[in-house]
């Protein structure tokens, strides 16, 4: 039985010129980036790379071997009905040749994108060749543009026969239909191979065009939601009650996976630059509604970040594991070390952190915290950065203390922003956000941080998860009805900029600075809902509260010209 913590978490180098000339005058000046070079090798230092994302299975169409298909499909259609149904995405498999000209139009240097395994390898060891024709067509269609490749090769789905949702409890053990997930003693290293062996694959099919790979994305996000609390595929609750033999176990066969699947990638191309992207957050201590400064609170702040982010991180910088996350390591994992060439960080939400006076229905277990994202548990800084779609606060400014800490905590090894973007209907305030996390990362590249790039979060609006589609996160606002695209104003002003590789006196005027945003369309600024007791959201790709909120009407649509399409292609 899920815990009411546990459904409402799991339910968010400038030119040495231009730091010289952001040093006099921050906001009269124009931020110079550099070009393009590599995330991982030490003659990328400097570079910059201007790009934008999106995932798989939050876009495809077609796409119906994959856990998180199985596990929306409604009832009445065959499938379990959990949560808001993907369905078709926004037809991103059937119009991606069609939607790299949104791409170009921004005029980026790189994509990151998803290649998804359940429609390479909808059964095990059946590779589908058109499949990997689709792909090396999106591929070559890209290097043909001047846009990079990043390849995303594990975002949070998988094929049904890893970990099949209807068959949890895997009574009879591995087999071809379901090898049981990564907490079976028997199937956790069966699955390590099949995610080895399917990295092997992309690299030998895809490697000559394709330098730059994700292992796993968010895997402090994948763990909470998959394993901690159920609320996503597979639906393992193993938390509350088998932390010592199913959670942390997990956890350590996870790592294992990025681990071989990065030296799988190596042995087929040794010059390939591999790392992982990292949920991150600003975390806060905090009691009665205000900051805390009490040593409990900050020591509670302290152990929900060691959980959710760092034990992970630290494994497979350290070759350590902290089994029972007390902040000791308790194992040696050698054949982890070094097995990461550069880190992705991903900034969505402030977090705030209780130690409970008495551990309550909302308390996590294990680590005995209570989280929130918003007020009453916490003041935001400022009311507009409130994100209502997502129930948490979104700090602009969030992005050089955090830049800063991870430079710190892990020196010599290069960072990239891989994801950063809010959920809106207003294409200004998208783009206000976008040109203040580039001056803050700008700020943090003149003090010596190694950042090497920015890919903002989405290229259009997509399937969120357990949020649905209501939060849209997209450059490109889409109708799903028809499946148009169309530009919101955060196209331009992000185009200008990456085509530029300038963030102009102008812009920065405009949209800079460090004061309100242009608040959410159809919401008071100085009111946003407020939140049961207890957490809140934890990151963009869990489920917005939804208890004590009052449900939003649609999101009006554009009113920008839409993008002209030809017509769709026939399924």
């Amino acid at each position: 039985m899920q815990t009411a913590a546990a459904v409402i978490l799991a339910a968010g180098l400038l030119a040495p010129t231009a730091a010289a000339e952001e040093a006099s005058s921050p906001t009269q000046r124009t931020a110079r980036f550099a070009q393009p070079g590599s995330l991982s090798s030490p003659f990328g230092k400097g570079s910059f790379r201007f790009g934008v994302s999106s995932s798989a299975t939050q876009i495809e169409d077609q796409n119906t071997h994959t856990d998180w298909y199985k596990w929306t499909q409604p009832v009445a259609e065959g499938g379990m009905g959990k949560s808001p149904a993907v369905g078709e995405g926004v037809d991103g498999y059937t119009l991606a040749i069609e939607d790299i000209e949104l791409i170009a139009a921004l005029k980026v240097d790189s994509y990151r994108f998803g290649i998804e395994w359940a429609r390479i390898e909808p059964r095990r060891g059946q590779i589908d060749e058109q499949a990997i024709a689709h792909y090396n067509k999106v591929i070559n269609a890209l290097v043909a543009r001047g846009i990079r490749p990043v390849v995303t090769i594990h975002h949070f789905a998988n094929p049904v026969w890893v970990d099949n949702p209807e068959d949890v409890a895997c009574a009879n053990g591995p087999s071809d239909t379901n090898l049981c997930g990564l907490d079976h003693p028997q199937g956790g290293p069966l699955v390590v191979k099949a995610m080895a062996d399917h990295s092997k694959l992309l690299a030998q099919r895809f490697g000559d065009r394709v330098r730059d790979w994700v292992t796993l994305n968010e895997p402090g996000v994948y763990m909470m939601f998959s394993h901690a609390f159920g609320a996503g595929p597979p639906g393992k609750a193993n938390l509350p009650t088998h932390f010592d033999t199913k959670f942390a176990p997990a956890v350590r066969t996870y790592i294992d996976a990025h681990a071989a699947m990065y030296k799988a990638i190596k042995k087929v191309d040794p010059g390939a630059s591999v790392g992982l992207t990292a949920s991150v957050k600003q975390y806060e201590a905090v009691r009665d509604g205000k900051i805390s400064t009490e040593p409990r609170d900050i020591a509670a702040r302290d152990r929900f970040r060691r959980f959710f982010e760092l034990n992970f991180l630290d494994s497979l910088r350290h070759g350590t594991f902290d089994a029972d996350y007390d902040g000791t390591p308790d194992e040696q994992h050698p054949e982890w070390k070094n097995t990461l060439d550069w880190l992705g960080i991903q900034l969505y939400d402030r977090t705030g952190v209780t130690d409970p006076t008495t551990p309550g229905p909302t308390t996590l277990p294990v680590i005995n915290v209570d989280v929130c994202g918003a007020p009453p548990c916490f003041p935001l800084k400022d009311p507009t950065y409130f994100i209502p779609d997502m129930g948490y606060e979104s700090d602009p400014q969030g992005l050089y203390p955090v830049l800063k800490d991870f430079s710190r905590r892990y020196k010599g090894l290069p960072l990239l922003v891989s994801e950063s973007g809010m959920a809106t209907a207003s294409g200004k305030r998208r783009a206000e956000f976008i040109v203040r996390a580039l001056e803050q990362i700008q700020r943090a590249r003149a003090e010596g941080v190694d950042v090497r790039g920015y890919y903002h979060w989405s290229l259009m609006d997509n399937f969120e998860w357990l949020g649905g589609y209501k939060p849209r996160f997209g450059l490109y606002a889409v109708d799903r009805t028809t499946m148009k695209r169309t530009p919101t104003e955060a196209v331009g002003v992000y185009a200008q900029i990456a085509g530029s590789r300038n963030l102009s006196p102008a812009l920065r005027a405009e949209y800079g600075g460090s004061g309100p945003l242009t608040p959410e369309p159809g919401h008071a600024p100085a009111s946003p809902p407020a939140t049961t007791a207890g957490p809140a959201v934890t990151g963009r790709r869990d489920c917005p509260p939804t208890a004590g909120r009052t449900p939003r009407p649609a999101l009006p649509s554009s009113a920008e010209a839409p993008v002209q399409r030809s017509p769709r292609m026939p399924r």
